[in-house]
């Protein structure tokens, strides 16, 4: 037996994480280990404790410690608006920018005919109880910018027709974006979505 072996156990599960590659776990189990007990015994602990009280929430997908999370049973988020995204890690880009006070819903991916992703695989369905049965006034589709995210973007907009005020977020030059460096989709988005000044 390798008297690495629980070493390199723990650099290979490193690895899988998303943009870790071998070399860069390495750096990161190395760091760790020579910090143990200021990184590396608190994240063991910390990642122990995550692991037996995260959960989805049972209202609209987003990740927390308890059945609803947080943002579904605060009062004052309860405006009436509700923030269709993919994934998770969507909504906690939303929360960080600050701009969004209302409730989401997290989809859980986004239709796709290739990877037989349709709407019983997402949470389309729960979306449209919600719409029956909480006081939506208005639906803001926030999809990422793909053929699938349109796609579903589309699909809900059919579903929900008549029933709410449905809408999306602009699209096209970001803030401090240069011409010279965007795509031809994102300058003909801008174009179509452009507004009087």
């Amino acid at each position: 037996m390798s008297s690495t072996q629980d070493i390199d156990a723990l650099i290979d599960m490193m690895a899988k994480l998303p943009g870790l590659g071998p070399r860069s776990a390495r750096r990161a189990v190395l760091h760790l280990i020579r910090k143990r007990a200021l990184l590396l015994t608190p994240l063991a602990d910390i990642m122990q404790t995550v692991a037996a009280t995260a959960r989805e929430c049972l209202n609209c997908g987003n990740i927390g410690t308890a059945d609803i999370c947080d943002i579904c049973t605060a009062n004052k988020r309860a405006n009436g608006e509700l923030c269709v995204v993919e994934d998770v890690s969507d909504l906690w880009a939303m929360e960080r920018s600050g701009v969004f006070h209302g409730r989401y819903h997290v989809l859980g991916g986004t239709l796709s005919a290739l990877d037989a992703i349709g709407p019983q695989e997402l949470r389309i369905p729960r979306l449209i109880d919600r719409i029956a049965t909480e006081d939506v006034t208005e639906v803001i589709l926030a999809l990422n910018a793909t053929i699938d995210g349109q796609t579903t973007s589309h699909y809900i907009a059919d579903q929900l027709e008549g029933r709410v005020q449905l809408t999306s977020l602009a699209q096209g030059v970001p803030i401090g974006g240069e011409l010279d460096y965007l795509d031809d989709g994102t300058i003909t988005a801008a174009m179509l979505a452009r507004k009087k000044l």
